[in-house]
C-alpha cells in the first residue's frame, strides 16, 4: 500500500508538472496577443479613428527658408499626432517664390487637410500668401483682412506694372497692354505664376478668373468681397467659429474627397522655435554671405598664425552656419565655386606676388561668383555689399603688394649682408688680429691698421667666422 501510495504521489506531482507546462505556452501567446491588440488599437485610432485635435501654424512676417521649415515640420507632426487638420494662421506681406512653392507641395501632398486662415483682423496674405490660400483644402478670412497682390517681384521693381496708373478706370481693351510685361524675362515669370495659380484655383474650385488678375493686375479683395467672388470658402471671426463651419466640408484630397470633423476638438498650437528664429537669422542672403567670407578668412588666418585658435574656431562655425544655410537656400554651385575661386587668387597674390595678375583675377572672380551665387531673382546678393568686400580684398591685396614692392628694395638685415657696414668695437688692443664686440657678440676681426681698446671700428667684409674692419677715424680727412 505504502509503494501504490508513493508511486500515485509520484503520478499527481508528474501531472501538475505537465499541466503547469500546458499552461506557460498559452499564458505566453495571450500575453502576446493582448500586446499586439493594444498596438493595432493604437495604430487604428491614430489613423482612422477620431482624431481630438487641430495642429495650429502661425506664418507672421515675410514667407522665407525659415517659415518653410517651420511649416513643413508642423505638417509632419499633424500627421504623426493623427491631427484632424492643420490651420495655418496667416498675416504675409509675401515672399520668396522657393519657399512658397516648397510649402504649397506639402500642403498639396499632406495627408491632413490644410486650412489657410487669414486672421486676426487687420491681417493679409499678399503676393505669397495669396497662392497658399489657394492652394489650401479650406481658404477662410477674418473680418477686415485682405488678400491679393500676387504679381511675382524682382529686384528693381515690380514687373508688369506700367509706373502710372491708367487715369481712366473704364479703360479702352489697348489700355491693358500697360500691365502686360516689356521684355521676355518677365513675361515668362506673369505666364509661369499665372499657370501656377489658376491651376491652385482650378483643384479646389475657386475664382481662376480672378487668380489671373492677381498675378497680372496686382489686385486685391477683403474679405466680404473675396467671399462673394468665390475667392475663398468662408468667413470666420474667430478659431472657434472657423472650427464650427467647417465640420462636415467636403475637400479634395490627394487621394480624394473626405469629410472633415472638427466639431467640439480641441486646438493645439505649435509656435516657431528656436531653430526657426535662428533660420529666420542666417537664410537672409546677405547674412549668409557674410558668414562664409567670415568662415573661409578665420581658417586662413588660423592656418597662417596656428595657435591663435579663436579666429579659426569662429571661422569653422560661421563656415558651417553658412554652409547649412546654403543647403536650404537655392544657390548656384558654379557662383560658389568662383568666390572660392576669386579668394584662393588673391590669397595667392598675397603669398607670392605676381604684380597684380592673381589679385586682378581674384577680384574679377569673386564678384562674378557673388552676383550670381543665388538662381533666384529675389535673393540676390545686395550688390553695394558685393561691391563693398570687393573693394576692401583688392585694397588689402593692394597694400599687400605695396608692403612686398617696399620689403624687395629694402637692405637685407639677416645673415652675412647684414654684418656689412656694421659697427664694432675693440675688445683688446691689437695690431692685426684681435677681438671685437658687434651686436653684443665676440668676432675674431682683422685691421690693416693698429687698434686700441675701446676702439671703433666698421666691417668690411666677412670671411667665416673673421671679419675684416677698418677703423673709423680713417674716414676722417
Amino acid at each position: 500500500m505504502q509503494v501504490r501510495q508513493r508511486r500515485c504521489r509520484i503520478t499527481l506531482l508528474n501531472c501538475d508538472k505537465t499541466s503547469g507546462l500546458r499552461r506557460r505556452p498559452i499564458f505566453l501567446l495571450l500575453f502576446w496577443l493582448t500586446v499586439l491588440a493594444a498596438g493595432a488599437w493604437s495604430a487604428f485610432s491614430a489613423a482612422g479613428g477620431e482624431p481630438r485635435t487641430v495642429v495650429v501654424l502661425s506664418i507672421k512676417g515675410p514667407i522665407g527658408p525659415a517659415i518653410s521649415d517651420y511649416v513643413v515640420r508642423g505638417l509632419h507632426k499633424a500627421e504623426e499626432a493623427g491631427a484632424a487638420a492643420v490651420i495655418l494662421q496667416m498675416d504675409t506681406p509675401g515672399g520668396f517664390d522657393h519657399s512658397m512653392r516648397e510649402i504649397i507641395s506639402h500642403i498639396l501632398a499632406s495627408p491632413v487637410p490644410v486650412i489657410s486662415y487669414v486672421a486676426p483682423g487687420g491681417s493679409r496674405a499678399a503676393s505669397a500668401g495669396t497662392y497658399i490660400l489657394y492652394a489650401s483644402h479650406v481658404a477662410a478670412m477674418a473680418p477686415t483682412t485682405n488678400l491679393g497682390a500676387a504679381t511675382p517681384i524682382k529686384v528693381g521693381g515690380l514687373p508688369g506694372m506700367p509706373d502710372k496708373e491708367p487715369e481712366s478706370a473704364d479703360k479702352k481693351e489697348e489700355d491693358k497692354d500697360k500691365f502686360l510685361p516689356k521684355d521676355a524675362l518677365e513675361r515668362k515669370m506673369i505666364n509661369d505664376a499665372v499657370a501656377y495659380i489658376t491651376a491652385l484655383a482650378r483643384r479646389h474650385g475657386r475664382n481662376a478668373e480672378w487668380a489671373e488678375r492677381a498675378v497680372r493686375e496686382a489686385v486685391s479683395l477683403n474679405a466680404g468681397e473675396a467671399l462673394e467672388l468665390g475667392v475663398i470658402d468662408l468667413v470666420a471671426a474667430n478659431l472657434e467659429e472657423l472650427l464650427e463651419k467647417v465640420d462636415g466640408r467636403e475637400v479634395v484630397m490627394e487621394e480624394g474627397r473626405i469629410t472633415l470633423a472638427t466639431a467640439g476638438v480641441e486646438t493645439e498650437r505649435y509656435e516657431p522655435d528656436w531653430r526657426t528664429r535662428l533660420l529666420a537669422v542666417i537664410t537672409d542672403p546677405n547674412v549668409a554671405y557674410i558668414l562664409m567670407l567670415l568662415g573661409v578668412y578665420g581658417l586662413i588666418y588660423e592656418l597662417a598664425n596656428p595657435g591663435f585658435i579663436l579666429p579659426g574656431m569662429v571661422g569653422l562655425i560661421c563656415l558651417l552656419l553658412a554652409l547649412y544655410t546654403f543647403q536650404i537656400l537655392p544657390i548656384n554651385y558654379a557662383g560658389l565655386a568662383l568666390i572660392i575661386l576669386g579668394m584662393l587668387f588673391m590669397i595667392g597674390e598675397a603669398v607670392t606676388p605676381s604684380f597684380g595678375a592673381l589679385g586682378v583675377g581674384g577680384v574679377i572672380a569673386f564678384v562674378v561668383g557673388s552676383i550670381i551665387l543665388m538662381d533666384e531673382e529675389s535673393m540676390r546678393i545686395s550688390l553695394p555689399l558685393i561691391f563693398s568686400i570687393a573693394l576692401l580684398s583688392a585694397t588689402f591685396f593692394m597694400w599687400v603688394i605695396g608692403r612686398m614692392y617696399a620689403i624687395s628694395r629694402k637692405k637685407v638685415r639677416t645673415g652675412s649682408e647684414e654684418m656689412i657696414g656694421s659697427i664694432g668695437e675693440a675688445m683688446s688692443d691689437f695690431a692685426r688680429e684681435g677681438r671685437i664686440w658687434v651686436h653684443g657678440e665676440s668676432w675674431r676681426a682683422v685691421s690693416s691698421a693698429p687698434v686700441a681698446k675701446g676702439e671703433k671700428v666698421q666691417v668690411v667684409s666677412q670671411d667665416g667666422l673673421t671679419l675684416n674692419v677698418k677703423k673709423m677715424q680713417e674716414d676722417m680727412p
